[in-house]
């Protein structure tokens, strides 16, 4: 049972993980970035309070009518230029001095892409806290985990889930490092070389709640534009993978006749087969996974669309696409949660297949070697041999005889340097095929033993709580230059 302080922590994190971001499209940013331009020219003494007032109040027409419902709201900077014409004249476009659509193109793009971010990581936390969740509260429960699609070896199934917490946890990590690369300014830049007009680009920068400018004007549109899709692609392409893998090995249950994992029936969860009255097709896994494959087709986009183009070209910049690339990859992860939380799993069905099968053996030579001191590969032929004779007979790992592994053995060492009889005791023997105690003895640094699985919980806990007080600063970030700048806009009234 969670003690009080984590639960009130924790019930505060997800609190925080379900927070919903503004919807800030490209007319919103265009919006912005004209606000900044205004307020900062007349700052530099660019532009005198008559013109900043009067281009104000024009912007704010503009801004007031997009916000109706029904209205356009522009989201290229030639389709919005217009609207200011027609209500403040031509004299308004003094504003366009030092920008280009090039470099304001590039800003609302990086600007939704830490949105875009944010809101990825937020999903993607909850996920990790439904399946934190999920590993603490099955701490004790044993089941069979597969390499090469065969079973392996006995697991813990919080330790099997702290595995792709890890995985999961590096994907944040990127998310992170992809958001400080994204959250730069190209505003000021223009096209690709600046500008005779002296544009304050840091103040531009600060304005819109970026972290830096961009360094170099001709990388601000012409290459990292194009840079920062395509990472974003990446990091959903990782996210997909290892929630497919999830979903896989979830989904390969439904092959038994009695799996001891399955989801809660009925809902969106699972549905009866149209022919077969026995069938539960487990749809909610089946849409999970379809999404998270359709996610990898849609981050592939960029990442084709910027091969072998020219800097600056358009292909992989298509705002739209990019963002619903990202809202797809959202999707998917909320699915997954639902899975995670839909989850029913039977710790006695589990445990009975692993004393189905002998996926307890390599302990035997683990043993041998490391008490009595034989060559692994010499206790690995001997439990090779119990496991064929045991297949050949069908005899199961409990009702293997002591007697019989002796005999074994015996024949086992013949080739080997190794005399005298199986030094194991009868009681050593049975505890090696114990499964259960197998998890528990492990000594290994971030292996199945209760410690260690005590100990990688904590530490997840720990990311989780750091990953959502990085979103929140973030957000706060951006939240608070925006403020500043709508204050010091309004100020010029």
């Amino acid at each position: 049972m969670k003690s009080p302080l984590i639960f009130l922590v924790l019930s505060g994190l997800q609190a925080a993980f379900a927070a919903d971001l503004p919807n800030r499209d490209e007319f919103y940013w265009l919006s912005e970035i004209n606000k900044a331009t205004i307020v900062i020219n007349h700052q530099e003494g660019l532009l005198d309070r008559n013109q900043a007032q009067k281009f104000g109040k024009t912007l704010q027409e503009v801004i007031d009518e997009g916000s109706q419902l029904g209205k356009k709201r522009p989201s290229t900077v030639i389709s919005y230029e217009p609207l200011l014409i027609t209500k403040g004249g031509l004299d308004v476009t003094l504003i366009h001095a030092g920008r280009s659509s090039q470099d304001m193109h590039a800003t609302y793009r990086s600007a939704m892409l830490r949105d875009d971010l944010i809101a990825l990581s937020n999903q993607l936390n909850q996920t990790m806290y439904s399946i934190w969740l999920l590993a603490e509260k099955n701490q004790q429960t044993i089941v069979p985990n597969y390499t090469n699609g065969v079973g392996a070896q006995p697991n813990s199934y919080a330790h099997y889930l702290l595995g792709y917490l890890a995985g999961f946890e590096r994907d944040q990590q990127r998310i992170r490092e992809a958001y400080e690369r994204i959250d730069r300014c190209a505003m000021g830049t223009t096209v690709l070389n600046g500008s005779s007009w002296p544009l304050n680009r840091q103040k531009m920068s600060d304005y819109l709640g970026f972290a830096q400018i961009v360094d170099n004007a001709y990388d601000a549109s012409q290459i990292s534009s194009t840079d920062e899709p395509v990472e974003v692609a990446e990091i959903i392409i990782s996210i997909a993978l290892h929630a497919s893998n999830l979903i896989e090995d979830i989904t390969t249950q439904y092959a038994q006749t009695r799996p001891w994992i399955l989801l809660t029936e009925g809902g969106k969860n699972t549905y009866v087969s149209s022919a077969m009255p026995q069938k539960r097709n487990p749809g909610l896994l089946i849409d999970t996974r379809a999404d998270a494959s359709n996610s990898i087709s849609n981050a592939l986009s960029p990442i084709i669309k910027a091969h072998n183009i020219q800097a600056g070209m358009s292909d992989a910049k298509n705002q739209k696409q990019n963002r619903e690339m990202v809202q797809g990859a959202v999707k998917f992860i909320k699915e997954l949660d639902e899975v995670i939380n839909a989850l029913v799993i039977d710790p006695n069905r589990a445990l009975e297949e692993l004393n189905n099968d002998w996926t307890a053996s390599q302990e035997i030579a683990d043993l041998l070697m490391r008490k009595y001191h034989i060559p692994f590969r010499v206790g690995h032929h001997f439990a090779s041999n119990i496991v064929e004779y045991s297949k050949k007979f069908n005899i199961k790992p409990m009702d293997f005889t002591y007697e019989k592994a002796q005999m074994i053995f015996k024949e086992s060492i013949v080739e080997s340097e190794i005399s005298g009889p199986l030094p194991l005791s009868e009681i050593e023997f049975k505890e090696a095929l114990n499964p259960t105690q197998i998890v528990n003895n492990r000594k290994t640094v971030g292996g199945s033993q209760p410690s260690e699985i005590r100990r990688m919980l904590a530490s997840q806990k720990q990311k989780l709580l750091a990953q959502s007080q990085w979103s929140k600063n973030k957000s706060e970030i951006i939240n608070a230059s925006l403020n500043k700048l709508d204050q010091d806009f309004q100020s010029l009234k």
